[in-house]
């Protein structure tokens, strides 16, 4: 009896769902990402946090980077670890950065990581050019939300 060798699994998707509740997201792109060294295995073990990240453009070199992302250390790395927040340059054509800077050149509007995931052995972020919500839109969002489950349950029942 032969025994099969299983696909990979799907890479870990590391999803920053609290910036889609807060920004209304306007624009998206992905970027690759430069990692170093323990952070790659870190990302695909899943021990990153997005929630806080932020872009900012560097119009004069026309660049990107990544801040307020924080990769954990990889425990089989030893001595030889990452800094755990540390600035990562993103990857991307210069007339998609420019694209962007002038994007976020009107007040009110940032960049921020709404993805991390690893695509054909690279990673890759899906930032998103964003603008925030204010209260009462976030309680409508939520409103609109339920109603609209209250109504599948209903048509799904009724089935």
């Amino acid at each position: 009896m032969s025994k099969k060798k299983s696909k990979p699994t799907e890479d870990r998707v590391i999803e920053n769902r609290k910036a889609r509740h807060d920004y209304f997201i306007t624009d998206t792109l992905e970027a690759g990402v430069q990692l170093v060294g323990t952070e790659v295995k870190s990302v695909r073990d899943g021990k990153v946090s997005i929630g806080e990240g932020f872009v900012r453009v560097d119009d004069k070199r026309l660049e990107m980077y990544l801040h307020g992302v924080n990769i954990g250390e990889y425990a089989p790395g030893g001595t030889r670890q990452h800094a755990a927040t540390r600035v990562r340059k993103l990857l991307a054509h210069k007339r998609e950065i420019k694209k962007l800077a002038k994007a976020t050149a009107v007040k009110g509007m940032t960049i921020v990581p709404l993805k991390l995931y690893f695509k054909d052995g690279f990673a890759k972020v899906l930032i998103g050019v964003a603008q925030g919500r204010a209260a009462h839109d976030k309680r409508d969002r939520i409103a609109e939300r339920d109603a609209q489950r209250s109504i599948d349950r209903a048509m799904s029942k009724r089935m």
